[in-house]
This record gives structure tokens, sequence and C-alpha cells, in this order.
């Protein structure tokens, strides 16, 4: 397994560097960091009247696979301006929403008993959706995770960028929370999730983000209906892409390979200069790997 990751991992590295191509840095070598958004392609938005909760949702529709893009728990469906047109473009049916209490969507009145797995599943009811490739950034892969445990007939592929898991094993998460001092929680949000070097070469980008967080306003409870042990990782059915930014405090590679060594067949990819927001810092090659990832699925 390791082997074969590595080899992955090494393929991936040397496509995005002749994709990239050496012309492309000789003009500025930090370009991808500065990335404009592209013009969104047309698509209908509004609140999905659920039931027992409404949610803001987005979705480019058309006949293609859907791909469903799952925010971080700072986030919103705001947050995907440069991957919505580039996967339309690709010829996919592109969606994302915001969970309960963030940008546009409602509390709901089963707040305290709710799952956010049922939610994603009743909108996919909503919109007339069988299965889908989830993406999910960050929080939004524990609720991509929960449905492959629990509904794995639902998911085409799954994408955890970014994404801690939840996982309850006693070693690793003593790994991970050995990995920030107490003090990291008074950083500001944009230091902990954003990489140096996108703050550095994209203030423009870094201050839209912060906007966009702003506006997404606090997350409702993220109730989970499995517990996610090696064990169950190890019986996913679900083809799993892993990624994470090489500058990612949340979960730095090191603690990314040890999850991929527990999934059967998953593929690793880590995105160069990047924090733990990769569609955001590095879309390029965010939106390359996952193209890559689901059309083989």
């Amino acid at each position: 397994m390791t082997a074969m990751l590595t080899k992955t991992l090494g393929l991936i590295a040397v496509i995005w560097l002749i994709a990239t191509g050496p012309a492309a840095f000789a003009a500025d070598p930090d370009a991808n960091l500065k990335m404009p958004f592209p013009a969104p392609v047309a698509m209908t938005e509004g609140l999905a009247d659920l039931g027992n909760v409404k949610l803001w949702y987005w979705d480019t529709g058309g006949p293609g696979e859907a791909v469903v893009f799952l925010h971080a728990g700072s986030g919103s469906s705001e947050f995907y301006p440069y991957q919505q047109p580039v996967f339309a473009k690709a010829g996919y049916r592109v969606i994302s929403y915001s969970r309960r209490g963030q940008y546009k969507s409602e509390l709901g009145s089963d707040l305290d008993s709710f799952y956010a797995a049922d939610d994603l599943l009743h909108l996919m009811d909503f919109l007339k959706v069988d299965r889908f490739h989830a993406v999910g950034n960050a929080l939004g892969g524990y609720f991509g995770l929960d449905i492959a445990i629990s509904h794995p007939g639902r998911l085409r592929s799954l994408v955890l960028a970014s994404s801690m898991m939840g996982i309850v094993e006693l070693d690793y998460t003593r790994q991970m929370n050995a990995l920030r001092p107490k003090t990291f929680e008074e950083l500001p949000l944009a230091v902990q999730e954003i990489g140096p070097s996108y703050r550095a070469a994209n203030p423009t980008g870094l201050a839209e983000w912060n906007a966009r967080h702003d506006r997404a306003a606090q997350r409702a409870p993220a109730r989970l209906h499995n517990k996610f042990t090696w064990d169950a990782l190890g019986k996913l059915k679900t083809p799993v892409l892993l990624m994470t930014g090489d500058a990612d405090l949340w979960i730095p590679p090191y603690m990314l390979r040890q999850v991929a060594a527990k999934i059967p067949g998953s593929q690793l990819v880590v995105v160069p200069e990047a924090g733990h927001n990769i569609q955001w810092e590095q879309p390029q090659a965010f939106n390359d790997a996952v193209l890559a990832f689901i059309r083989g699925k």
C-alpha cells in the first residue's frame, strides 16, 4: 500500500508540474497563488424546504453526474467560486449548500436531534439526485464519510480534503491534539486555516475569504451516525481520495498518510504551498486532482 501511494503521489506531482509548466512560472512563479475567480456558469439557487429545515443551495443542473461540495465548519456554499464553473464545464452537475445556521440556511425545528448526513441526503432527494460524488472539505468530509458508512449506495466517490475526519482511535487523536498548543485557538482564523504563502501573496483573496467566513455565521452541532474507527475505515467500499496541503496545520501529510494506509485502495494527494483550504488557495491543483479522480469512478 505504501509503495502504491508513493507512486501515485509522485505521478500526480509530475503531472502537476508538467501542466503548470516552466513558462507559467517564468513570468510569475507565484501565479497559482493569485488566481482570480472565473466567471460562474448559470445556476439555480434558493432555499430547499426539507420539512424540518430550509437549507440554502445552488445547483448548476444538467444531465451530468452530480458533484456535491460539502463546506468546512468555517465556511458555506460561498466557498467554491473556483470549482463551480470548472466542474460544470467538465460536464458535471455541480451542487453546494450551506449547512444549518450558516450562510442563508435556517437552524430548523429539530436542532437538538438532527444529523447533518440526513440533511444532505434529504437535499439530494429534494433535487432528485440519486448517486453523487461527495467532495468534503474539513468538517464537510465528516458527513460525506458518515454517508459512505451508512448509505454507501448513494455515493459514486468520496473526496476528503483537509479533513480530520473525526477519527476516534486513541493514539491517533493524541497525535492530532499534540500538534497544536492551546494558544493556537487564540490565533486569527485565517492564520489557523490559510497557508502562509497564500496570505503573503494574495491579500485580496485573503480579504474575500475573511468576508465570506464572516457571512457564514455560526454552525449547528456536528452530530454523526457512526464512530470513525480504523475498523470502519477498513471496510469502506466507496472510492476515496484523500487530500491535504503541505502547510495544513490541522491534518499535515504525515497524519493523512496514516489514514490512507487504513483505507483500502485510497488515493493520496499532497498539494504544495497550501494550508487548510486547498480549493481556495491552490484551486488549479485541487480541481485537476479531483477531476482526475472522479472521472475514473
